[in-house]
């Protein structure tokens, strides 16, 4: 079945179960649609057991779309088996710290926990979680252990772990709640390696013992990916940052084409300021600039620039005197940039003439931290960094000086989003959707850039058959977790989740929601698709008329 997620994934259903064969079919429909190269598909994701396709819903044909992916499903090849994947493992010691607690679960030593995991082999069903994370399967049954009750706050890269029937390696240090009992040296991930993961949805893979003595720990486990430093010469248009803010981030419009592989999209949290910003100074649309998130950077211009501010108004200074946003400004080298209170909105853009020149990560500067991927070294900016500016491509645009406020931004301390229902409603009892419309809510202090947690006095109601085979999330996915309490999904969400997702915000709202904070109150409106085109193609008149 093919199903409308939000307006900008069509999302293919096959069957609701976790098998080889059904996964099998996905990963072969998935490649007979790459091959096809869509005009206006962004990505295609399989997953356990569907295939979901992004696509820009401006220049997409929706019905000529899903015509093609029932030609995708007849015309999917039977995929050839392929040689399985040796990844050697030390098993126990420091490296695998519970695999004492997997035995005691299966009621043997850990050295036959070792032979049982070590004697089959998995198929690779999904990437997901963490850029390069594969989801594989199926464990045997007798040491299939749940996840920890706890998870653990960091998880080394190159963990071997098990949940249930599932096992994977972790592809760099995170927060993780699996049972982890070895490790690998081996590097899973690795954004300067094509491809940069190194396993694909359909491989499968065997688990070697490594010949060290059991409890060892691995030498040169892999470390944390990094985004790569700027490689410019520093005695040409930089700028340097002096104090970084809260958090600082270079968004570009986002890191499409690598979500099958576990990698977010990431971009901005308000694409249109981000776009406005860039064609004020006469940028392309895909030049980076920097958000700024409640509380501004310090910034010194080395060398004459026009620079601009737009979105939340934090305030911004230049050398003293205060800055109107949606207006250019020319910068001379030494002058200061500063920011002061927030008075509107959450996330400011900073946009140079050129653009922020930092080094690319699988072809974009979006700054996605925790996978550290893009901007500086993957991170957020600290003072003292030095960011190296581009070329001018062009002149300031004479008709977005004359803008003075953004096209979408919630002014009085909360915003209403229009959402379309899905795409998996049908895990909620039918009061659910009503309960989503009826209820404001607001955003807890537990949040950021993956995602807003909404709090509220009536949770909303949750099915008994809420419980799901984890699957593709989307951008503006609202997420329902057992408590009743969503989870607003936002620019560098995880491609994948087990919650399911009631209602998906339409892509003309996606910028208001990028300027909530917490304390801010949400409220949801549904409607329909045609609704949600309508209102995304005046957002993007209004903006073709300040490019």
């Amino acid at each position: 079945m093919i199903r409308e997620a939000g307006d900008s994934v069509l999302l293919l259903e096959l069957d609701p179960v976790i098998d080889p064969g059904v996964n099998a079919r996905a990963v072969a429909i998935a490649a007979v649609l790459r091959r096809n190269r869509l005009a206006g598909v962004r990505d295609i994701v399989p997953t356990f057991r569907s295939v979901a396709v992004f696509f820009d819903p401006l220049r997409a044909d929706v019905a000529a779309l899903a015509e093609t992916i029932r030609h995708a499903c007849d015309a999917a090849p039977v995929l050839e088996e392929r040689a399985p994947i040796e990844v050697e493992v030390t098993y126990g010691g420091e490296g695998g710290p519970d695999l004492a607690d997997v035995a005691a679960f299966a009621g043997c030593p850990p050295s036959e926990v070792i032979d049982r995991h070590a004697s089959r082999t998995y198929r690779v069903f999904m990437l997901g979680f963490l850029p390069g994370f594969a989801y594989m399967g199926a464990v045997e049954d007798s040491i299939a252990a749940p996840r920890r009750a706890e998870p653990r706050t960091r998880v080394p890269a190159g963990s071997v772990g098990i949940a249930g029937r599932q096992t994977g390696i972790y592809p760099l240090d995170s927060p993780g709640g699996w049972q982890i009992i070895g490790r690998t040296a081996m590097k899973v991930f690795d954004p300067d390696r094509t491809p940069p993961a190194l396993f694909a949805p359909g491989d499968t893979v065997r688990f070697v013992a490594s010949a060290r003595a059991s409890g060892a720990d691995p030498s040169g486990p892999p470390g944390e990916p990094k985004g790569l430093a700027p490689q410019a010469n520093m005695a040409g248009r930089h700028v340097t940052v002096l104090r970084p803010g809260l958090l600082t981030t270079i968004q570009d419009e986002g890191r499409w084409g690598y979500q099958d592989l576990g990698v977010p999209v990431s971009g901005p949290m308000d694409p249109v300021a981000h776009r406005l910003a860039n064609a004020i100074v006469g940028n392309p649309r895909d030049a980076a600039t920097l958000e700024a998130t409640l509380l501004g950077p310090e910034l010194r211009v080395e060398r004459q620039t026009m620079a601009v501010f737009t979105g939340a108004d934090l305030g911004a200074t230049l050398d003293g005197a205060e800055v109107s946003r949606y207006a250019p400004v020319a910068c001379r080298p030494g002058s200061v940039i500063r920011f002061g209170e927030r008075r509107a909105g959450a996330r400011a853009y900073v946009a140079f003439d050129g653009g922020i020149a930092t080094s690319e990560a699988l072809g974009s500067r979006a700054t996605h931290a925790i996978s550290g991927l893009g901007g500086v070294e993957g991170r957020a900016l600290r003072a003292g960094d030095r960011l190296p500016l581009g070329e001018p491509f062009g002149t300031a645009s004479r008709a977005a000086q004359q803008a003075r406020l953004p096209l979408a931004s919630p002014e009085g301390g909360g915003a209403r989003l229009r959402v379309l229902a899905g795409p998996q409603d049908a895990c909620f009892t039918p009061e659910a959707l009503a309960a989503l419309h009826a209820t404001r809510f607001t955003i807890s202090p537990q949040s950021d850039r993956m995602g807003y947690r909404l709090s509220c006095d009536r949770p909303v109601p949750f099915a008994a058959t809420g419980q799901m085979i984890s699957d593709v999330t989307l951008v503006g996915g609202v997420q329902v977790p057992p408590s009743g309490n969503p989870i607003l999904l936002m620019a560098d969400r995880q491609t994948t989740g087990g919650y399911p997702q009631i209602a998906t915000v339409i892509t003309a709202d996606l910028p208001a929601a990028g300027q909530l904070a917490p304390g801010d109150w949400v409220e949801f409106e549904v409607c329909t698709r045609a609704d949600a085109l309508v209102a995304l193609i005046a957002q993007e008149g209004r903006l073709l008329a300040f490019s």
